[in-house]
């Protein structure tokens, strides 16, 4: 067990510094794919030149593994500033090198985000001959953007949308979520997605496979992809009367293990089942017709490891020192969990031992303020092991004001005074509740540690609390009792140190 810590931890670090990144290096070829696909790409002044860099590494990860060219994959970008620029059009580079070549050139215009006008300049000049976008072929739009506009993007939006353009949206930055997710195709939750710019390796392969289910929809290709098998589905071709069809699929590296099987031309899907986990099987469909020649489709496709687990990482409940760490989906073969906790940026990494049973935990005695890169590492019986990361920030730790004081200033008129509260305090929010009269509530800058109390009714008694407050959440207040003598009294006041730490109602 000692080992495989220590082999764990070797890993988290790779991850930390950015040597581990998901989706690096080369990727297995992607067949049978054929569509426009534009990149809207925010070269706006709101970007700085790293995220911009990060983008661009981004789109090219993407698009790596397709297959390009006139009868495959032709890619576009329209640069996202004061005026809408092409990059190049979709028929410019028909080949994986020159296209990789291009992104990398790519330098950003800065100016306005007037995002409306380049959607309007993709409806009315890209997706056309004249750029080289193909009639017949399935259209897709990535939008990349920090999450702002200069300019309205819900008309033009829904006029790409009505050429039956369909469009994802990866926003790197606090965008309005509503705006974003009427923006992107249905269902947002696989057209729309919010990553950190350093965290987009990790929606790579999930918006691929989004963007491969629509550029392969008039193509053979596998959904609902498992350990042991994959649901097939092709264009219709034939029907009952004119046909039927011939399926051969067969391992990549063991072809002599050809399997044929024949269905009738009223099908447009078939699940395969009884597969090996982790292998590559080459699918070939035969339309056999006695009508029309129609030529063979085929594909290839990779079922998955047999124990997949954890495939999602949670983070809940973050307090000033803690947060609540779940995942899933929780197997058999899993014996145990590692949870490797450390803050970024740093190398100082902490390590919590969960049962196999057991799919969450809470890890405490943290740093307020702080993001921590957390990684679950699956321990199965068979000696294999599982990793997957998410970041976790613990809140802003709430301080409360201390050593509330008043001062007589006169007639009906205290001032009072507080020393400053700890950490990063916005300003204070200072409220009286008068015995008789209306209540006050003074707002002041951090700055500022006293306010003029007036208008205290001689004889009474009121409430006078303040509350530090903070970016995150409010900070704990403190409050006191003061009583107004009587105006037949010495002048000065008395006043019952019945002192709170509870937040101001």
């Amino acid at each position: 067990m000692l080992a495989k810590t220590v082999l764990s931890l070797g890993l988290w670090l790779q991850f930390a510094v950015g040597q581990n990144t998901p989706e690096r290096g080369p990727q297995p070829s992607v067949a049978n794919s054929e569509g426009d696909l534009l990149f809207l790409l925010d070269s706006s002044g709101s970007v700085s030149y790293y995220e911009f860099s990060k983008v661009k590494e981004f789109m090219w990860d993407l698009v790596q593994p397709f297959t390009f060219g006139p009868k495959g994959v032709q890619a576009s970008i329209i640069h996202i500033s004061t005026v809408p620029t092409m990059e190049f059009p979709f028929d410019r580079h028909p080949s994986g090198a020159a296209l990789r070549q291009a992104i990398r050139d790519t330098r950003q215009l800065m100016g306005d985000t007037n995002t409306g006008s380049a959607l309007s300049y993709a409806r009315d000049k890209l997706f056309s001959n004249q750029a080289g976008a193909r009639p017949d072929v399935p259209k897709v739009l990535v939008w990349v953007t920090d999450g702002f506009s200069s300019d309205d993007i819900s008309e033009p939006m829904q006029l790409l949308k009505d050429m039956g353009v369909t469009v994802f949206i990866v926003s790197t930055g606090r965008g309005n979520y509503l705006q974003l997710s009427a923006a992107a195709s249905p269902p947002p939750d696989k057209h729309l997605h919010f990553v950190d710019v350093d965290d987009l390796p990790i929606i790579t392969k999930e918006l691929r496979d989004a963007i491969l289910d629509v550029i392969q929809a008039n193509q053979l290709h596998a959904v609902d992809i498992t350990s042991s098998s994959f649901h097939l589905t092709w264009p219709k071709l034939l029907s009952q009367e004119t046909g039927y069809y011939t399926l051969e699929y067969a391992p990549t590296d063991d072809l002599a293990r050809k399997r044929t099987m024949q269905v009738s031309g009223a099908h447009t899907s078939l699940m395969l089942s009884n597969l090996a986990p982790e292998t590559t099987y080459e699918v070939a469909l035969i339309p056999e017709s006695n009508v029309h020649y129609f030529a063979p489709q085929t594909t290839r496709v990779t079922t998955l490891a047999e124990e997949i687990s954890p495939t999602q990482v949670l983070i809940s409940e973050s307090a000033p020192r803690s947060f609540h760490v779940s995942w899933a989906p929780t197997l058999d073969s899993v014996i145990g969990y590692q949870i490797l906790y450390g803050p970024l940026p740093g190398n100082s990494v902490k390590l919590l031992e969960v049962d196999g049973k057991h799919n969450s935990t809470v890890v405490e005695n943290l740093a307020p303020n702080t993001t921590y890169l957390v990684t679950v590492t699956a321990i199965y019986r068979s000696g294999k092991e599982k990793s997957l990361s998410a970041k976790a920030c613990t809140l802003e730790e709430g301080s409360k004001v201390r050593h509330l004081r008043f001062e007589d200033m006169g007639p009906n008129t205290l001032k009072a005074s507080w020393d400053a509260a700890d950490g990063k305090v916005l300003g204070y929010r200072v409220r009286c509740r008068r015995q008789t009269g209306p209540s006050s509530v003074l707002s002041v800058s951090p700055q500022i540690h006293s306010v003029l109390l007036t208008d205290l009714p001689s004889g009474s008694t009121n409430k006078v609390c303040v509350k530090p407050l903070y970016k995150k959440q409010p900070g704990k207040g403190l409050c006191r009792m003061v009583h107004m003598q009587p105006a037949t009294e010495a002048r000065g006041y008395k006043h019952r140190q019945s002192m709170t730490d509870s937040g101001m109602n």
